[in-house]
Formats: C-alpha cells, sequence, structure tokens
C-alpha cells in the first residue's frame, strides 16, 4: 500500500474535531476525532469533500476515535454518502464506539450505511 498523509481541520465555535486523512492506493481513510455536531458538521462535509481526490474509489470514515455524534453529525454522514454514490465512490465507516454505533442504530443508520467493526472489513466491504 503506498501512503500519502494528508491533514484537514474542522472545528467550529471552539468545539474542535480533528480529521486526519491517509490514502492506502485508491482507498482514503480518514480518523475523525472528538465530536462530530451542529458547530462543525459542514465543516467536516467539506473536509471530507475537499479530501478526495479524482483517483480515489472509496472513502473509509475511521469513527475509532469519536466520542459524540449528534442528528447534525448524522446528517453529514448521510450527505457524504450521497455526494459519494451520485459520484460513482463507495464508502464505508468503522471502528464505531458502542456510544456511536447506538445513536446510529436508534436512527436506522446503520441499514443505510455499511458499518464494519475494522479498517481491514470496511476496505473489503468497498471492493465488493
Amino acid at each position: 500500500w503506498s501512503e500519502d498523509a494528508i491533514h484537514a481541520e474542522a472545528a467550529g465555535d471552539g468545539q474542535g474535531m480533528g480529521l486526519t486523512a491517509e490514502r492506502h492506493d485508491d482507498v482514503l481513510f480518514l480518523e475523525a476525532k472528538e465530536r462530530l455536531d451542529r458547530t462543525n458538521a459542514t465543516a467536516f462535509v467539506d473536509a471530507v469533500m475537499n479530501a478526495i481526490q479524482d483517483t480515489d474509489r472509496a472513502v473509509i470514515l475511521d469513527f475509532g476515535e469519536l466520542s459524540y455524534i449528534s442528528s447534525a453529525g448524522l446528517e453529514a454522514v448521510l450527505k457524504i454518502a450521497k455526494s459519494l454514490r451520485d459520484g460513482g465512490l463507495k464508502l464505508a465507516l468503522c471502528r464505531l464506539s458502542d456510544q456511536v454505533m447506538e445513536v446510529f442504530r436508534i436512527s436506522g443508520f446503520d441499514k443505510l450505511l455499511v458499518i464494519r467493526d475494522t479498517r481491514a472489513e470496511a476496505r473489503t466491504a468497498t471492493d465488493l
């Protein structure tokens, strides 16, 4: 795997949200940290979409370090999913904490999105 580390920061109103990206071949892995809520959801979408390159075929959102997601954060994830689908790219999420996964379950988003336990499983899911 070739690696090309890039970094993006999404933050709003003092509620920071780190977003670290690395590329392995034609798959972009984005690791979100801290919180995803109304204060940074728009910046998060912008940072994710700006990180994507023409050569990418899939995006993996790694939420292993995400401690909180609000309804605005869920909406941001759906917006990204729709944009990627419209562009012919695949999306998978991975490493959701129990608390974040529960939000996806309650909202029914776990039925709409590909969610896997590990990065490797998420990458395999995008190969299908």
